[in-house]
């Protein structure tokens, strides 16, 4: 899962850039970058590392320019690599930038074509630099020194027709404006947003709509599934649907985990979706088990305080704080390696005793993903004095991969994956488990303001709204990307870094 951010101003717009990065830090804190356009020149900044520590004030007075985007990373591959960093850049033709979150399915097959028939060279194994080939090969038909409105929906229309997966993407063309588009089936979020300046109409594309409350512009509208926006360098936008709408299908993981409480997706508040997620929980917890013996219900900070409260609220239990974040820690379930994922929590969390000691306790959290995590909070709260430890997932067990964006590409890592709850509750030590159901997770995210009806709960269903992935992929893809692949890889990298020292 990735944070991008686009915005075509009247004035210099690399600060703000920076600052939409910032809240979009939740989505990635892997890596950062920032490119500007100044004069048909451009200005690069990328690194491993938080926005903070990536973007020093001699970085930022170089980032001249009136457009630019931006991207903070994690690490979907589990790449350590600065190179794979974004934006990626490709100078031909005209100069293209490119942002990119989510995953193409079929990038293996794209890549091969691009080096066999397009004559694209490839500097990384990311899916983000296929993406960007594809769409400067596709550009480059166009054959004149400058590209049509007509020509950058054209080439977009053929990158449709090639790309397969989950996307948003933001590019910049040098000399022409911001490019924006979603895939199909609009499984990665994609917001417009317009504020006015002296000197015209400002425009600024992100993946949440926390980014553009806080520069102060304004929600147009999400860009549609299967359509590109356009945003030229005098501020004029343009819009077309370039490939056939498909069902929109957002992922549910934004509501129950990703995105900030304060974004609204697809015209659904994330907030009020996991408000009815703790309702809808509370209702199976009272309907499954009501002679409870709960004395108090915790969250586990913080994606899942708002369901914790709405759960102890409607089952009459306190609610009460015990644990204490350490803010500097980044988020666990996006840290590159099971290792480092253990490591975090103790280091993260730290309870609050008196919450614990003699009490029956019902922790909350919003999912359950590898179950390390989980069975270290457990272990924490009866170290605390807890008598007995229950807990409560406002997400239904994640038993399937994910293949567009988000980093559980491999089932055997999974804790849920070929166990019952029982199993799973034995595994992670709670005395008690408890899973919200699918239907109810569905229901809480719906809205009838929006025009989505239904969501890509692949991780939770194992049916993928793409169509296009079998068994050979998914096996494919657990060899390329579990936590084991991600360590023999930096391994490899760490000798080859050894090696260059050497000589």
């Amino acid at each position: 899962m990735c944070g991008i951010v686009g915005i075509v101003g009247h004035s210099p717009v690399n600060q703000q850039i920076y600052d939409a990065l910032t809240v979009l830090q939740h989505r990635g804190q892997d890596a950062a970058g920032i490119v500007t356009c100044h004069e048909g020149e451009l200005f690069l900044r990328k690194q491993n590392g938080l926005v903070r520590d990536v973007f020093q004030h001699r970085h930022m007075l170089a980032l001249k320019g009136n457009i630019g985007i931006g991207h903070v990373r994690y690490p979907t591959a589990g790449c350590d690599s600065a190179s794979e960093a974004q934006p990626f850049f490709v100078n031909s033709p005209y100069g293209i930038c490119l942002g990119h979150n989510g995953n193409l399915t079929n990038a293996s097959e794209l890549a091969e074509v691009l080096i066999r028939e397009d004559r694209r060279h490839l500097n990384t194994s990311s899916d983000s630099e296929v993406l960007l080939n594809v769409l400067a090969s596709e550009l480059s038909q166009a054959g004149s020194p400058r590209a049509s409105v007509a020509d950058i929906f054209s080439a977009l229309q053929a990158v449709y027709r090639r790309c397969r997966g989950g996307f948003a993407v933001v590019a910049m063309i040098v000399g022409h404006g911001l490019v924006g588009f979603r895939d199909p089936h609009g499984i990665r979020p994609l917001v417009l947003g317009k504020r006015e300046h002296a000197d015209g109409s400002e425009y600024m594309l992100a993946s949440e709509s926390v980014a553009l409350d806080m520069l102060g512009f304004t929600r147009v509208r999400d860009v549609a599934p299967g359509e590109a926006v356009f945003i030229d360098e005098q501020g004029r936008l343009y819009a077309q649907q370039c490939a056939p709408a498909g069902t929109s299908t957002p992922c549910i993981f934004e509501y129950v985990y990703f995105a900030r409480p304060d974004s609204i997706i697809d015209n659904i508040s994330v907030h009020k979706a996991r408000l009815r997620m703790g309702d809808l929980l509370a209702e199976k917890i009272r309907r499954i088990w009501p002679d409870h013996d709960i004395d108090v219900v915790i969250p586990i900070p913080d994606t899942s305080r708002t369901a914790a409260v709405q759960v102890s609220q409607l089952l009459g239990i306190k609610y009460r704080e015990g644990f204490v974040k350490n803010r500097y820690i980044g988020r666990t379930f996006i840290m590159p390696g099971q290792e480092q994922r253990a490591k975090s929590v103790r280091s993260k969390l730290n309870v609050i005793d008196l919450e614990f000691r003699g009490k029956n306790v019902l922790l909350i959290d919003d999912s359950i993903v590898r179950g390390t995590t989980s069975a270290q909070i457990i272990d924490l709260a009866r170290e605390a004095g807890a008598r007995r430890v229950y807990f409560a997932s406002a997400a239904p067990p994640v038993r399937y991969p994910n293949v567009y964006g988000i980093d559980m590409p491999a089932a055997s890592e999974l804790v849920a994956s070929g166990r019952t709850e029982e199993e799973v509750a034995r595994i992670i030590g709670a005395d008690r488990l408890i899973y919200q159901d699918l239907t109810d997770l569905v229901h809480a995210c719906q809205h009838h303001d929006s025009q989505v009806h239904e969501f890509d709960t692949s991780c939770f269903s194992g049916e993928y709204v793409t169509g296009d992935i079998t068994p050979s992929y998914l096996a494919r893809l657990e060899s390329e990307r579990s936590d084991q692949a991600k360590e023999k890889r930096r391994q490899v990298h760490r000798h080859s870094l050894k090696a260059i020292r050497a000589v």
